[in-house]
């Protein structure tokens, strides 16, 4: 089952676009291979709002953002997660804005030893943190937090009640998928959290990067078989005999730009790591981009 990308998307920088009679986005000029056109950073209701992903910390975004908003008294900011193209731009906000931040939790710590994840808000802490399933409630709107990890141990998508529509942060996106980097990110905990999403009622979703999801069921099963089907890529590199991440990266992900692939290389790991975890695989050593792997 092919994923029906949604590559359209007009990016009005730094101008607020209505989404849904209670959503505005705001997209932030930092476009690149990981962020399509650049950050969304979502305003939720009328007159006492939350912000939705600050995004990144440039000047010109916050003072967009900020513009976006006057008139209007922020009551709360929603983080979905701490990458930094999502929350750096929190304490500016927070600052201009005395509003309460909410979010999973900080940036997660690494394990001894292993080197600290470049792409993170390591600063990032939040005044609340949300459970699975919390509910905040605002002046004329109500969120719900979805807790989705596998992008990243810390990621929330939010239930916006009154739109049946869910702000679904970098967990599902239009355009494309999510890199899944160990150690934090986690390709178990990553098809669990897209199977969380299958029995959910909402008929909408608006990703942080990117063209908003109509019809998001078939589109997340979509996701849920492209993660399959890359199993049964990797299975078959190995009995091919590529028993290594590069290898396989050269042959699954041959028609993407080869500076890409250090990205693609590290969903592959996850795999590997859920596979040698489950025993399907045995590794020379702990399961790293540099080791050999093979059937089990």
């Amino acid at each position: 089952m092919a994923i029906p990308f949604i590559k359209e998307f007009e990016a009005r920088y730094g101008e607020p676009q209505a989404v849904t009679p209670n959503v505005r986005r705001v997209v932030a000029h930092n476009p690149s291979a990981f962020t399509f056109k650049g950050t969304g950073t979502y305003v939720i209701g009328r007159g006492k709002v939350a912000i939705v992903d600050p995004g990144p910390d440039i000047p010109e975004h916050v003072q967009a953002v900020l513009k976006a908003v006057r008139g209007e008294t922020v009551t709360h900011i929603l983080v979905t997660h701490t990458h930094v193209d999502h929350s750096p731009a929190t304490p500016a906000l927070k600052a201009a804005t005395g509003a309460t931040v909410y979010a999973f939790g900080p940036h997660p710590k690494p394990p001894p030893g292993v080197t600290t994840e470049q792409g993170g808000d390591q600063g990032f802490s939040p005044d609340v943190r949300l459970a699975d399933g919390e509910v905040v409630n605002g002046a004329g709107w109500t969120v719900e937090a979805v807790h989705t990890p596998g992008h990243i141990s810390n990621h929330l998508c939010f239930a916006l009640r009154e739109d049946n529509a869910l702000l679904s942060g970098d967990h599902v996106m239009g355009w494309s998928t999510a890199v899944i980097s160990p150690p934090d990110g986690n390709m178990r905990s990553y098809f669990e959290s897209l199977r969380k999403l299958l029995p959910r009622s909402e008929s909408l979703y608006i990703p942080t990067h990117g063209a908003e999801i109509h019809d998001p069921v078939p589109f997340v099963q979509a996701y849920i078989e492209h993660r399959l089907d890359r199993e049964r890529q990797i299975l078959a590199c190995l009995r091919d005999g590529l028993d290594t991440v590069p290898a396989m990266v050269a042959r699954m992900y041959k028609d993407v730009p080869a500076h890409l692939h250090p990205a693609a290389g590290r969903s592959v790991l996850a795999h590997l790591i859920q596979f040698v975890a489950d025993g399907r695989v045995r590794c020379d050593g702990p399961p790293t981009v540099a080791a050999r792997f093979a059937l089990a």
